[in-house]
């Protein structure tokens, strides 16, 4: 018997690729799923919840659940995660020796809400001692003019955000009219090894690692979200894909971790694999929500002091029941 038809947008994440070509197949659903640029399925979700199911923003999704907007709910699968010390850049002419020469100077973002930059200005915050308030924050596009902040923003006490439509960040850093640029997406220009732009932190892997040791936070990027008319309909589609996303990425896992033959076209990629295990365990990218508690216990205590809400969210209130509890034979 045919399943049910949902639509979904996601990027191209080899631990998604299973679900994605049929190997896995969630119980009683037929999936057409599309693979798209991350900025555009963002977009068209927050614009139109174009999708049943997709890839969305962490940030943006818990800024709509403090304000009691979102369209859709998430479900504990997180398909990107990344440190995000690597996420500053600044112009090698500002005589930016560390994060402490940040206070005074204009830094860009592609949107405060941007998960990647709430992140990295909470490791500002909390790890280097830097005030928000200190810094002058300049929004714009990374690489295009014209990007907009998508949610009702809060600022935190004196913080406030310059915002630029007709020129990129990637120009103003490169005129000299910032200092620096928080972005997930690296600028053009460093792309291009401009020799005017350089990370804050080129050996930024090591001060990841630092961090993980000292907070256990593994940053989430992405979760999956699922629009609320199809999950009020059919409840139980949040656990079947849980289930379905859980099994592909455990696959991927046990591919990465043969030293046989390689599944990545990069040298020693078994050996990141085995340095991950070291560092995060052998559980490293765990979806579920007791798992990564800590982590969401974090973001969330982010949200709420740089202004995305005006509340802090609980765990609980960004899942459906539905998922939150396991069964055990």
């Amino acid at each position: 018997m045919p399943g049910i038809q949902l639509s979904m947008a996601i990027s191209n994440y080899d631990h998604v690729g299973d679900l994605i070509n049929g190997r896995v197949r969630p119980e009683g659903i037929e999936l057409t799923a599309m693979e798209l640029p991350i900025e555009e399925i963002f977009f068209r979700m927050f614009s139109f919840s174009e999708w049943d199911v997709s890839e969305f923003s962490m940030a943006k999704y818990v800024s709509m659940v403090g304000t009691g907007t979102a369209p859709f709910r998430a479900i504990p699968v997180f398909p990107s995660r990344v440190f995000r010390q690597s996420a500053i850049y600044i112009a090698t002419g500002a005589a930016i020796k560390g994060p402490e020469d940040l206070a005074g100077r204009r830094i860009g973002v592609p949107e405060w809400a941007q998960t990647a930059g709430i992140y990295a200005r909470a490791y500002l915050q909390h790890q280097c001692g830097i005030r928000l308030a200190e810094i002058h924050w300049v929004q714009g596009g990374v690489n295009q003019a014209g990007r907009s902040e998508k949610v009702d923003l809060s600022l935190p006490d004196g913080a406030k955000i310059e915002q630029v439509h007709d020129r990129s960040l990637n120009e103003l850093l490169l005129s000299g009219d910032l200092d620096g640029i928080i972005s997930a997406r690296e600028p053009a220009g460093f792309l291009a090894r401009d020799p005017r732009i350089a990370r804050l932190w080129p050996d930024y892997r090591s001060i990841e690692e630092t961090y993980y040791r000292e907070t256990r936070v593994f940053p989430i990027m992405h979760a999956i979200v699922i629009r609320n008319e199809t999950l009020s309909r059919h409840a139980w589609i949040a656990m079947n894909l849980f289930r379905a996303f859980d099994e592909a990425k455990n696959n991927s896992l046990r591919r990465l971790s043969s030293i046989v033959n390689s599944r990545i076209a990069i040298p020693w990629s078994h050996e990141a694999y085995d340095h991950a295990r070291e560092i995060l365990g052998d559980d490293f990218w765990p979806y579920g929500i007791e798992a990564n508690r800590h982590t969401l216990d974090a973001f969330l205590q982010y949200c709420g002091e740089q202004g995305l809400t005006q509340r802090t969210v609980a765990v609980e209130e960004l899942f459906p029941r539905e998922v939150s509890k396991f069964f055990k034979v």
